[in-house]
């Protein structure tokens, strides 16, 4: 297992993570799945034997149980509590009423604690807000986040699902007022979908913010279970939760490629998709969750898959994105300078 720093700060996080969206199972979580703690304990334990050490969670996963499991599993397991990154979220609605969502100061001071409580932990070591929050102004968010780093109960704070303009606006205004900015994005990237490398990777690449990918897998289409013409495993989370969106033509022309590479190297085409993502420059850490142990443990030797120059160019071409503007005209414009 590789440690790689997040962001500009010097904190070393492995480059998979361990995500927690199947831990519990309640409400509208029962179809990304339900692991009673037994489970729980177990992928906890294979994951920190391999080398894991960051933990990624939200307090909207399963309502709450996700972090609450994900605390007693760290306790069960006797694991130092130091040795791990532990990351949550805030911005979902947690309870009824006007003020049980967003990222107002009242929201996310009360929610703070509840997580704090729920993952029986004196500090948080990343706080990440879940996305955006149209209603409240992004400086009333960014000022309350301060306040937690200061106190001690967030380490660092970082974003998810934000637009590029959302997430510079951000980082201007910490830095204007020289306050805790954010250190990393949550994202969804996958070969199958690169929207990210349009505006966002030149952003966290220049403004060197870390980049933690969200569903690395397609929701499961890249695991290599499915086939052109629909058939798929009965059980897979796609049945029940088609999500994310998918362009299915472009994902099983890139499926073909990769079906004869990962037979040629005695891999698994999850674990190939898994490690492009590891060879690009701006990803910090591969969040990737199971159901059942034999999935981690298929999706941790994602690690020590290589690829050669000519299989990344094979596996680039059939993977690209379209050209949009304005892209291909600062490609244009910027070629005699980059020269």
């Amino acid at each position: 297992m590789k440690y790689n720093l997040l962001g500009s700060t010097g904190l070393k996080v492995s480059e998979l993570c361990l995500g927690t969206m199947t831990f519990g199972g309640k409400g509208y979580w029962t179809a990304i799945g339900t692991l009673p703690q037994d489970n729980v304990d177990e992928l906890v334990k294979r994951a920190v034997d391999a080398g894991i050490n960051f933990i990624d969670t939200a307090n909207v996963y399963s309502e709450g149980l996700s972090e609450q499991m994900t605390g007693k599993a760290i306790r069960n397991l006797g694991l130092n509590r130091d040795d791990l990154v532990i990351a949550t979220k805030v911005r979902g609605k947690m309870s009824e009423g006007p003020n049980g969502s967003g990222l107002t100061r009242k929201h996310i001071m009360q929610q703070v604690e509840e997580s704090l409580k729920r993952l029986d932990t004196d500090y948080i070591d990343l706080y990440q807000i879940h996305g955006y929050d149209p209603l409240t102004p992004l400086e009333e968010t960014l000022w309350a986040l301060d306040d937690l780093v200061k106190s001690g109960k967030v380490r660092y704070i970082g974003c998810s699902n934000l637009a590029a303009w959302q997430l510079m606006k951000a980082l201007a205004f910490s830095e204007y007022t020289e306050q805790a900015r954010f250190v990393s994005l949550q994202a969804y990237y996958t070969i199958a979908g690169r929207d990210l490398e349009r505006e966002l990777i030149p952003l966290l690449l220049d403004q060197k913010v870390g980049l933690m990918v969200w569903s690395p897998l397609a929701g499961g289409l890249l695991s290599g279970k499915y086939k052109r013409n629909g058939e798929g495993p009965e059980d897979a989370r796609r049945v029940n939760f088609d999500f994310p969106p998918v362009n299915r033509d472009r994902a099983f022309d890139i499926l073909d490629v990769l079906h004869p590479m990962a037979e040629a190297k005695g891999a698994s085409v999850a674990q190939l998709a898994l490690a492009w993502l590891l060879h690009q420059p701006a990803v910090s850490s591969v969040i990737i969750g199971a159901k059942k142990t034999e999935q981690l443990e298929d999706n941790l030797k994602a690690i020590d898959v290589q690829f050669t120059a000519a299989e990344l160019q094979q596996l680039d071409e059939v993977s690209k994105l379209p050209a949009e503007y304005p892209g291909w005209m600062l490609e244009r414009q910027g070629a005699d300078r980059k020269q």
